[in-house]
């Protein structure tokens, strides 16, 4: 046995042997419990606060400062009431300003208000301080919802409740009201009175952002929701109709070519879909979808792509994957749901009772999409063929804040499969917390992936382990992790784009706070980390010490400074990778939003396995003028030197303007402009001089809900080719409807 399975092993042996020890964790403070009532009149969602239920004293009030200062008395009233019907939760909200002429807020899309004023409540609905839903609304009513697992750290925001909301500013500040059917939350069963976390918070951004929250939150706690409040009462309380039908009709029309002396030729695609969710029980849910509406509105956050070694990542926008998409995390990331590219059915299923979470998917796919990991690069592939996917999750909770997991995905095609099973183990104690993960795999390729990609013959096995520990106090964290991966592993229904190495890294920082508001600065984050990565015969890949530091202050500014020091090594050369990075941004005034990355130094030419030196520079703009108008400018430049000149140099320009008619309502333009010049001597391959590409869309969009939506736009893109500079590519027209029927 080698060294890296004799760690292995440890690891694994630590993970088992160490779960009856840290489960129960420490005694846990009591917690404030408030009880809710239900209402016994009809309230009316218009944001104005004048039904006799909101006469009644508050349930609580927001009486912390927990950002910038440490638990302090709040500097402005919020008031806070929660009651509910036996279908729905609602809450209201008064937010007391002394200069309401200095509340931010504008018309925007849900879920884009976040640097605006706003209020809303935190609700662990099954009281295991581990998973939650959040809802906050603007001053003008523009919804956000959120997603919170405190076992993965992550806050979702992709994540979309049917729920309806509203919200006005008045003389003494703002008011809102919300109105959440209980068929949008998941909770135990049964008729008796519920027992649920949680916590309020109201941003109040002016010369600094202020949260203002319910609970106490102790800076260098490793959790979140261990610090809830209790809220009781529920009885009699209803999923409400627990069947929804979402049809969909999306049409598209496209004109394309390829050289702008051809005449375009004609496609039409007419998709009808449907999706159908049953609340089996208020605490699972399955979903089902026939030729489901997988088509993107949203067009990907535009990235330069030149000289990366690896594949890129892009998030999940597809609502049948976001519903429960919490319950499928892991920090090794075995599981990607865009890998299923193109389903044509899919059937999810996911759930919480008592302890135990679970998740699972099947689904059938018609394009199989591959990424073929290295340990120094990776590349992709694709087979027009189908295949059947499933993802399968559990997870119980242990303890105070402790969980222990496992998970198999399998993806099965002809001639091919690839299947992973694994298991995960999340260990809180005090001021620590330790994670690890262990996963294995099987694969077989089709003898045409085989040749067209290079990969091996027969069956793989392979396997992968994360291993992590963090202790956290008020001034200071420490952070080590472990991290292997054998050549041969592989997870095709996850996003792994690196193989066939063993990491260490760790950081460690300490924090200085200024709470007395007469200081510009109100945190400073010293720290340093540390790298280092070997291949599996124990060739360097990566060693490097950086020290870095972070600063907050007023107007919303924040500054990240990162040094690295050391080199790298790639197809056995050592580089030298000593470089700058420093990001800033900042919220000067209410309607202007300004931020920067740079970047400086030594880096690797990734093309041609020689050493460079690189600048990067990533400016970025917004104005928000009035309250329906938004303008975005981003900007995206890079070059590489090399030794006999510079090699290239990358440019993407990308413009968005949006004007937002009311809540529902929009229409925006976006632009990205790609522009690559690079010089052919000095590259080892055949490769162009000049590469450009536009690309446009416009669109109009009507949201009722996430689901009841209605879509027009126009899109094009032009490159360049032999013949010109920049011509059209193709263009299209594309229209999508979907209503949601509930029964």
């Amino acid at each position: 046995m080698n060294k890296t399975m004799r760690l292995q092993s440890a690891i694994l042996l630590l993970m088992f042997f160490s779960l009856q020890a840290f489960a129960e964790g420490p005694p846990t403070t009591p917690k404030r419990t408030f009880h809710v009532k239900p209402v016994q009149e009809e309230i009316k969602i218009d944001g104005a606060l004048n039904e006799a239920v909101w006469k009644n004293p508050p349930t609580f009030t927001l009486d912390y400062e927990t950002r910038p200062g440490d638990n302090t008395p709040a500097s402005v009233k919020t008031e806070i009431w929660i009651t509910y019907s036996n279908t729905h939760l609602y809450v209201g909200a008064r937010a007391y300003d002394p200069n309401p002429e200095n509340i931010r807020a504008r018309l925007t899309d849900r879920d884009r208000a976040f640097q605006d004023d706003f209020v809303g409540v935190i609700l662990d609905t099954f009281d295991d301080e581990r998973r939650a839903f959040e809802f906050f609304v603007n001053p003008f009513g523009v919804q956000m919802d959120l997603f919170q697992s405190d076992v993965t750290g992550n806050e979702d925001e992709s994540w979309d409740a049917i729920w309806n909301s509203a919200g006005r500013i008045t003389a003494q500040g703002y008011e809102v009201e919300m109105e959440i059917p209980f068929s949008s939350l998941r909770f135990p069963p049964g008729g008796s009175s519920q027992r649920w976390g949680i916590d309020a918070l109201r941003i109040y951004p002016r010369d600094q952002r202020y949260r203002l929250g319910l609970n106490v939150l102790p800076r260098g706690g490793n959790c979140y929701l261990c610090y809830e409040s209790k809220l009781e009462g529920f009885s009699g309380i209803k999923p409400g109709r627990n069947m929804e039908f979402d049809p969909t009709f999306t049409a598209q029309a496209t004109d394309q070519r390829d050289d702008p002396d051809q005449v375009f030729t004609r496609d039409t695609k007419a998709d009808p879909g449907l999706s159908v969710r049953w609340g089996i029980t208020p605490g699972i849910a399955l979903n089902g979808a026939v030729n489901p509406d997988f088509s993107q509105i949203e067009a990907d956050a535009a990235q330069l792509t030149v000289n990366k070694a690896f594949a890129i990542f892009y998030p999940e926008k597809r609502p049948f994957f976001l519903e429960g998409a919490d319950f499928f995390d892991t920090k090794i990331q075995a599981i990607y749901s865009r890998d299923v590219a193109d389903p044509s059915w899919g059937v999810k299923l996911t759930g919480k009772e008592g302890k135990s979470a679970f998740g699972a998917i099947i689904a059938r796919d018609d394009l199989t999409n591959f990424i073929f990991p290295g340990n120094e690069n990776s590349s992709l592939g694709s087979l027009k063929e189908p295949n059947t996917s499933t993802l399968l999750r559990y997870r119980y909770d242990l303890g105070s804040g402790s969980t222990f997991g496992g998970l198999v995905t399998d993806r099965e095609g002809t001639d091919y499969h690839n299947r992973v099973i694994g298991a995960d183990t999340l260990i809180r104690h005090g001021d620590e917390a330790m994670r690890v993960e262990f996963l294995a795999s099987s694969t077989a390729y089709p003898l045409g992936i085989q040749q067209d990609f290079d990969q091996p013959s027969g069956s793989l096995f392979g396997t992968s382990i994360r291993a992590a520990y963090q202790h956290s106090e008020r001034m200071w964290t420490g952070y080590a992790q472990y991290y292997a991966a054998s050549d041969d592993f592989r997870a095709d229904l996850g996003f792994i784009p690196q193989v066939g190495y063993h990491k260490g890294y760790g950081f460690y920082e300490r924090y200085k706070y200024w709470d007395d508001n007469q200081h510009w600065w109100n945190k400073l984050t010293v720290g340093s980390e540390t790298t280092w990565t070997y291949d599996r015969e124990g060739n360097p890949l990566q060693k490097q010490v950086a020290p870095y530091f972070y600063l907050n202050g007023r107007h919303e500014f924040f500054s990240n400074t990162y040094f690295a020091l050391g080199p790298s090594y790639y197809l056995g050369t050592r580089f030298e990778r000593t470089f700058i990075n420093q990001y800033a941004e900042m919220r000067p005034t209410g309607w202007f939003y300004v931020n920067f990355e740079g970047r400086v130094g030594q880096e690797i030419d990734y093309d041609n396995a020689r050493q460079g030196h690189i600048l990067r520079l990533i400016p970025g703009v917004r104005f928000d003028l009035a309250r329906h108008l938004r303008l975005e400018l981003n900007q995206n430049f890079e070059k590489l030197n090399v030794e006999g000149g510079q090699l290239y140099r990358a440019s993407l320009t990308e413009v968005r303007a949006t004007y937002q008619i009311n809540t529902r309502t929009f229409v925006r333009a976006i632009s990205q402009y790609f522009d690559i010049s690079r010089n052919p001597q000095l590259y080892l391959f055949e490769t162009n001089e000049h590469d450009r590409a536009l690309f446009n869309q416009f669109l109009f969009s009507y949201k009722i809900n996430p689901q009841v939506v209605l879509f027009l736009g126009y899109s094009d893109n032009y490159a360049n080719t032999v013949l010109s500079n920049l011509s059209q590519a193709n263009r299209a027209l594309f229209f999508k409807v979907g209503y949601a029927f509930v029964m």
